[in-house]
């Protein structure tokens, strides 16, 4: 009997004494266990420096179409999409009282022809007529002073010379009005046919209709756009960078844009315009980035992503730009060595798009460098113990 309770005894003390066991090993596997870590090195990469901007798909080039005169529209020969180029008829507004007056022009200015050929001739008239005053009044005063003719027949003949010479002058006046007039025709018809051609709209320049604005039937104004045209060789991004991002980017740098509609499919660009004012507000400056070669088939206000070069580097020691960190206002890496943590200051370059990092000084690619997820490596400290995971 007392065998079996010394058993007994024996027994429970074993059993707290594994429970015991248990709870160290587990303790020892969790929460004391050493931090897991991924351990990456340095390696020589090809790397490619890149400023990221969002923007819009915009056009430099936005033309509105419109008449230089009220009128209604008839016809329209061109619709939202099309590409016209320039002198291309477009629209048609109603002529009938254009052509009206165009044709009363021209009946004043066959009439004012008609008028200058007859002052013409009048004058050649007067002319004649005064050739043939002028000889008798001559001859008359050549009698006259031989005493074969009345001295006052000779005066007669002398004041029809003066009045022949008169009506000369009035001709000669009288058709420098008709020429006038014949000017003043002529023009009131080129006022009143630039009135017919004014009412035929015309593209301005080639590109493609964006909006058309008016419908057939409508009423155009001056000023008034009846089509939106946009030249598709000035379609580019205009993208908001970052002032802190701004280094190095400058006009004719290369870049990379991708459009929401075809996200894998990055177009190349150049960056064409850089703003002088920046925003006050989102501490951003717009820069404008062109497509080469142009885009031909765009969406005005199309949400773009840009990214410029503005580096490039072949050949560098590289980290993934995941395993630095930032202590006492310091870049650097957590090397593992012998199962602990310590940290090494870098020096950093170029960093890549693709989440690679230049290592300038600092490391010389055989360090062990350890990688966490970043709440991991906020409580990484020198000395601390860790693990590799496989």
């Amino acid at each position: 009997m007392e065998l079996l309770k010394t058993i007994s005894r024996r027994k429970k003390y074993l059993i707290w004494l594994v429970v015991l066991i248990a709870i160290g090993v587990v303790l020892r596997m969790t929460v004391l266990a050493p931090q897991p870590v991924k351990i990456v090195k340095a390696e020589k990469r090809d790397l490619t420096a890149q400023v990221y901007g969002n923007g819009t798909v915009e056009a430099k080039v936005v033309v509105g179409v419109s008449s230089k005169i009220t009128g209604r529209i008839v016809e329209l020969y061109a619709d939202q999409g099309d590409r016209v180029k320039r002198g291309q008829l477009l629209a048609r507004l109603e002529n009938d009282d254009f052509l009206h007056q165009e044709r009363q022009s021209a009946a004043g200015l066959n009439k004012s022809a008609a008028n200058l050929n007859v002052e013409l001739a009048t004058l050649q008239k007067a002319k004649a007529n005064l050739v043939l005053a002028e000889k008798n009044a001559q001859r008359f005063k050549v009698l006259a002073e031989k005493n074969l003719v009345a001295k006052l027949e000779a005066e007669q003949y002398d004041t029809a010379s003066q009045v022949a010479r008169e009506e000369v002058a009035r001709c000669q006046a009288a058709l420098g009005a008709a020429r006038m007039e014949q000017r003043a025709n002529r023009a009131n018809l080129g006022f009143a046919k630039s009135k017919v051609v004014e009412t035929l709209i015309y593209a301005p320049q080639g590109g493609v209709i964006i909006t058309r604005d008016l419908e057939k039937g409508a009423t155009v104004t001056p000023g008034l756009s009846v089509f939106t045209l946009a030249d598709p060789a000035t379609i580019w991004v205009k993208a908001n960078v970052d002032e802190s991002q701004l280094k190095g980017v400058a006009v004719g740098k290369k870049a990379l844009i991708t459009l929401r509609s075809s996200a894998n499919e990055p177009f190349l660009g150049q960056v064409a315009r850089l703003g002088h004012q920046s925003d006050r507000v989102t501490e951003e400056l717009e820069v404008d980035v062109a497509f080469t070669p142009p885009l031909k088939n765009f969406r005005l206000g199309e949400q773009s992503d840009v990214y410029i070069v503005t580096g490039m580097k072949k050949d560098v020691l590289a980290l993934p730009s995941s395993a630095l960190a930032s202590r006492d206002k310091k870049r650097g890496v957590w090397v593992v060595a012998n199962g602990k943590l310590a940290f090494r200051e870098v020096t950093i370059g170029i960093e890549d798009r693709r989440n690679f990092t230049e290592i300038v000084t600092g490391l010389d690619g055989s360090e062990r460098i350890a990688v966490a997820p970043p709440s991991e490596m906020a409580k990484f400290k020198s000395g601390m113990k860790v693990r590799v995971k496989k």
